[in-house]
């Protein structure tokens, strides 16, 4: 039987498996990648929205685009990844098994990265093995990948931020998405991608779950329920609505058998069955390594993180460079990790009502427990503002770890300071000029431009637009507010797009003065 032999095999081609090979190989390491999809990249290429961060962390960039970089970078430095192969088993002195098409072959590794990442969880009710029934993660595959919608009425389980984004996602295929529901009792994910979902028209039924899933061959409509304190249906609650599609976001479990195949020790957590493993990601077999979500789940940004914190420590192991060095490159990445775990939705407060920020502003119940900020709420937050002439109003109400606002604003007129998650705060002091860079950059899509008095008795608000086909000035149309309700007439006055707003158009409308603070999303008629 003929092994081949490697210096790092790593077994998955995603953020974290890329990341760490590419890191490893600068190291002088040869590595070989393996992944059992047709493309490298792993969810990458099914994200299309811009990340939340800072510049290290491949800040306002689209996932797909930062996916390219990876690969780009992994061909630069010799990575080798193979396609369709299948790892089937993970074995004593890290011997790894491969199934490539029709065999099957011999690999040893003197280190082992496991990036094998996570698989969506299911739940039951009845109806739920019809057609028509799927995963988010699916969902995004179908649109994002082979470009085809998932169905045309769609309702979406899960408030986390998967369930989030793509209920946005699927607005933006064309579907309608009549309802987002959780039996959560509070939104989970980001609030300013609820807000984003909520102001398109989206009704959020929280503390509510799948009753069962109506059709014979296929999915016909959904009946949801208020679940109690008991998470039980109550009797009386049902809703019915009619749909094709059921999309669930109900969170994900960690790919981690190889890793107990291997004989690593591993711990049954609240975040799924993982293997226990130092801060360098080592696991309690010599020379077996893991990152990204198969070690928890966590943002893609962390898992590219972990991932090459991972290639550094095996060039350590290998001998390929010194401890300090290492050290000194870890440290250096633990850093950039530590910013993206603070804020309301670090891991220790996960299961936690945060109820006021770090800012010690209360926080907006009717948010998450609704999907949008009231309109009695918006205005304690430091960022809306209200001035002469044209400026920001930065509805961002939570600390999360994003900072590209305040870079994108050369005028100094948006302040977060060094601490990333710190709300964004606009400054009087500096002349905004309405260049619209703030609301392109904003990866929330929580930024508009507010100007009064553009002529008698009617103002301007511009608004990021991610939507086609794209409206022309002189459209007429609705505004909507933040509840998805329409508020007033609207024209349309601006158009904008610009290769430096990465296709993020910026929508300006005409409506009277006193629903400037309030119109925050156009349809036409």
């Amino acid at each position: 039987m003929k092994i081949e032999r490697y210096d790092m095999i790593v077994v998955g081609a995603g953020p974290a498996g890329l990341s760490a090979a590419i890191e490893a190989a600068k190291r002088g390491i040869k590595p070989i990648v393996f992944d059992e999809n047709q493309r490298p990249g792993g969810q990458l290429f099914k994200q299309i929205h811009k990340f939340f961060g800072s510049k290290e962390h491949k800040a306002k960039i689209r996932g797909f685009k930062i996916g390219e970089e990876l690969l780009a970078e992994a061909e630069q430095y010799g990575v080798k990844v193979v396609l369709n192969a299948t790892v089937i088993g993970l074995y004593p002195e890290k011997e790894v098994t491969v199934r490539i098409g029709d065999e099957v072959k011999h690999y040893k590794g003197d280190a082992v990265l496991v990036a094998t990442g996570a698989a969506e969880n299911m739940v039951n009710f009845k109806g739920w093995t019809l057609p028509g029934v799927i995963g988010a993660g699916a969902a995004q595959t179908m649109m994002n990948l082979h470009h085809i919608k998932p169905g045309n009425r769609v309702l979406m389980l899960g408030s986390g931020n998967v369930g989030l984004v793509v209920s946005f996602q699927l607005l933006q295929s064309g579907c309608e998405v009549v309802a987002l529901a959780d039996a959560a009792p509070r939104v989970g994910g980001y609030g300013v991608h609820a807000a984003k979902v909520s102001r398109c028209g989206v009704p959020f039924y929280l503390s509510h779950t799948i009753v069962e899933a109506e059709g014979t061959d296929h999915v016909t409509g959904v009946v949801i329920g208020q679940v109690g304190p008991d998470w039980k249906v109550i009797p009386g609650t049902e809703k019915h609505f009619d749909v094709d599609t059921i999309c669930l976001a109900v969170g994900l479990s960690p790919m981690s058998q190889l890793l107990k195949q291997a004989g690593c020790k591993m711990a049954d957590t609240k975040g799924g069955y993982v293997p226990v493993c130092d801060e360098d990601g080592a696991t309690s077999v010599p020379g077996v390594y893991a990152a990204g979500d198969v070690s928890g789940i966590e943002e893609a940004s962390s898992a590219m993180i972990e991932g090459r914190m991972s290639g550094a420590t095996i060039a350590e192991y290998l001998g390929y460079i010194t401890k300090e060095e290492k050290e000194s490159r870890v440290n250096e990445l633990e850093a950039q990790l530590d910013t993206l775990r603070q804020g309301m939705f670090a891991p220790k407060n996960r299961g936690k009502l945060v109820e006021k920020t770090e800012e010690g502003i209360d926080v907006s119940m009717n948010l998450l427990e609704k999907g949008y900020v009231a309109q009695d709420e918006i205005e304690r937050y430091p960022g809306v503002t209200k001035s002469k002439g044209i400026h920001p109003v930065i509805e961002c109400t939570q600390n999360i770890p994003c900072n590209p606002c305040q870079d994108a604003c050369k005028m100094g007129c948006i302040m977060i300071g060094k601490n990333i998650t710190s709300l964004p705060a606009v400054d009087s002091n500096h002349k905004c000029i309405g260049c619209g860079m703030c609301v392109a950059s904003c990866s929330g899509q929580a930024i508009f431009l507010v100007e009064e008095d553009v002529e008698p008795g009617y103002g301007e608000v511009t608004m990021p637009y991610e939507f086609l086909p794209l409206p022309e000035v002189g459209d007429k149309g609705m505004a909507y507010g933040r509840d998805g309700r329409e508020v007033c007439a609207a024209e349309v006055t601006k158009v904008r797009t610009s290769k430096a707003f990465d296709h993020t158009n910026l929508l300006t409308i005409k409506v009277p003065n006193e629903m400037l603070m309030t119109a925050r999303f156009y349809k036409a008629k």
